[in-house]
């Protein structure tokens, strides 16, 4: 296995899902992280503005997410947020 680095997730979720269905997405995404590296650390900011409305949305959920991984993995990991209907925007940098 190749050496871990450390990484960050900024993910915006839809504002207008139900905590049940958020605690869904979260744990998918959790559960990624962890079959494929380690987190680190989850921060949920909770419902802020937006910069700009995002399909007619002003508003998302942020989740800040540090994490350790194989170089791979990030690419892997935004892939699958990018078909996840719930998943506004996301950024995956290396830290």
């Amino acid at each position: 296995m190749s050496e871990t680095r450390d990484y960050e997730a900024m993910i915006v979720i839809d504002p207008k899902l139900e905590e049940e269905s958020r605690n869904e997405v979260l744990d998918r995404i959790k559960n990624l992280i962890e079959e494929n590296g380690s987190l680190d650390k989850l921060n949920e900011w909770g419902v802020r503005r937006l910069a700009y409305e995002v399909n007619d949305i002003s508003e998302g959920y942020y989740l800040l997410i540090d994490f350790k991984a194989t170089p791979e993995f990030p690419s892997e990991l935004e892939r699958v947020m990018k078909i996840m209907d719930s998943v506004l925007r996301y950024l995956v940098i290396k830290k």
